[in-house]
């Protein structure tokens, strides 16, 4: 089956308000391309490649575990809960640590696969990305920066997790989460009425 990237009409007003329109200048990966390929190896030394998952549903996750904004989704199992749901579907889940060594966040291999066990993380693979390379390769900025790749291979949102930019655990039931917006309409075969949003969180550690 051929997978089309759709784009809502909403779009561009989404562009022009928000300040949206300085993000989409600023993204290093356009919404509606193809997502360029990358190689990287997980905690456990195996290799996994964007272009391995051609034909899947795609989310590339930024994290911090440092990072309080990372916290307000772990620490109450929300970012996990996700993961477990989606991959369950079939969706491609890759967790992407660019903290250099020294700098908030970076862990060991060993180090990180305790981590994600302790946390019941449930992403297809955590890969590590020091120093950085994929991280500007698509112009990740902020623990978390979520990216959603569909089957074709196409970009179809970036951006943030949610519509509320805190740290409090208390505000992910009120908010709109545009991972979940995102995925539900393209695996629905609709058009992504949000495909970019100003992202927040920590600066990745680069």
């Amino acid at each position: 089956m051929k997978w089309r990237h759709r784009v809502g009409t909403g779009a561009l007003a989404l562009f022009v308000l928000g300040g949206a329109l300085m993000m989409r200048a600023e993204a290093a990966v356009e919404v509606g391309a193809e997502a360029p390929d990358f190689t990287l190896t997980d905690v456990l030394g195996n290799e996994h490649s964007l272009s391995d998952f051609r034909g899947q549903f795609v989310v590339l996750e930024w994290v911090n575990h440092g990072c309080p904004f990372v916290v307000k989704f772990y620490r109450p199992g929300e970012m996990q809960r996700l993961q477990k749901e989606y991959t369950e579907r079939g969706v491609i889940w890759l967790t992407i640590c660019s903290s250099r060594e020294g700098e908030q966040g970076y862990y060991t291999k060993e180090e990180a696969a305790r981590i994600s066990e302790e946390k019941g993380a449930h992403h297809t693979a955590y890969l590590y990305d020091e120093p950085g390379d994929v991280g500007r390769l698509f112009g990740a900025r902020v623990t978390p920066h979520m990216f959603v790749i569909d089957p074709d291979g196409i970009l179809i949102y970036q951006g943030a997790i949610d519509s509320i930019r805190s740290t409090r655990s208390a505000d992910i039931e009120r908010a709109d989460n545009y991972v979940v917006m995102a995925l539900e309409q393209a695996m629905a075969g609709e058009d992504v009425q949000i495909p970019v949003t100003q992202p927040y969180g920590c600066s990745v550690k680069y």
